[in-house]
């Protein structure tokens, strides 16, 4: 393991845990706008449809992935700048 990738290791982990945030933050949003209420739908709410269940994940994992690809990268550009170094 290089030293660029050990130190950007803790710097990753905090990037990880603010962009999990983030994304969970966007979703509710997005899906207040979408769904038209506050509740998200969770898989196992009986009342619920397959529709209304699968669109809320798809949803979720299209803005996690967005999001946490967005800061990753930011992040890596960042410490480029910073060191020189390219993290990866």
């Amino acid at each position: 393991m290089k030293a660029a990738e050990i130190a950007y290791k803790p710097v990753g982990l905090a990037l990880g845990v603010a962009s999990g945030m983030v994304a969970g933050t966007a979703f509710k949003q997005a899906w207040r706008m979408i769904g038209h209420e506050d509740d998200v739908p969770d898989a196992t709410d009986e009342s619920r449809t397959w529709r209304e269940v699968l669109v809320s994940a798809a949803l979720q994992g299209a803005i996690f992935a967005v999001v946490k690809t967005a800061v990753d990268r930011a992040g890596a550009i960042g410490f480029r700048r910073l060191t020189g170094t390219w993290p990866g």
